[in-house]
């Protein structure tokens, strides 16, 4: 059974995450550990493994990255652990001009106001980027998937870099 089967969800890119949350917790419910620790070793053992695989799955479709990733698994193509590096030069430039950006505002004397602009223009890019996989999804172009979640996991190290400036700006 894929995620999508789990949680009673059509496999594809868009999902109704209120739907995915509520059946979520349902499953939680049903299959917690706890609910089995009257029962025979291998019925908890059975549950762990269940709840560990809800789990799993919740996380995966809940983030629009990964469930890209887990669809074009699905349709044959695995980026997980994959060494294959951005063809990209263009791309690969901005991200590089991008982080030296962000090193700059890190060190700049008005971080907070440069760095919120900075995580705009940002956020920006991912939504442009998340727009441009979800049609690429919808019409089964899974190598212009592919590229475009490389793409979209480099913005979100470069998203997370920016939390640890803000978290360091903040104290």
């Amino acid at each position: 059974m894929n995620h999508f089967e789990l949680f009673g969800l059509s496999s594809q890119f868009d999902l109704d995450g209120s739907s995915l949350s509520s059946q979520f917790r349902e499953l939680q419910r049903r299959f917690h550990p706890d609910k089995f620790a009257t029962a025979s070793e291998q019925e908890r053992l059975l549950a762990v493994q269940k709840a560990a695989q809800i789990n799993d799955a919740y996380q995966t479709l809940s983030d629009p990255v990964r469930r890209a990733e887990y669809l074009l698994a699905l349709n044959g193509l695995e980026l997980r652990d994959e060494t294959q590096t951005m063809q990209d030069p263009e791309f690969l430039m901005q991200q590089m001009e991008m982080r030296e950006e962000l090193e700059d505002i890190a060190d700049s004397n008005e971080p907070d106001v440069l760095l919120f602009d900075f995580e705009e223009k940002t956020v920006a890019i991912h939504q442009s980027l998340l727009i441009e996989l979800k049609d690429a999804l919808n019409s089964a172009q899974w190598e212009t998937a592919a590229v475009l979640v490389r793409k979209l996991k480099f913005l979100v190290k470069l998203k997370q870099e920016i939390e640890r400036i803000e978290d360091r700006l903040l104290g």
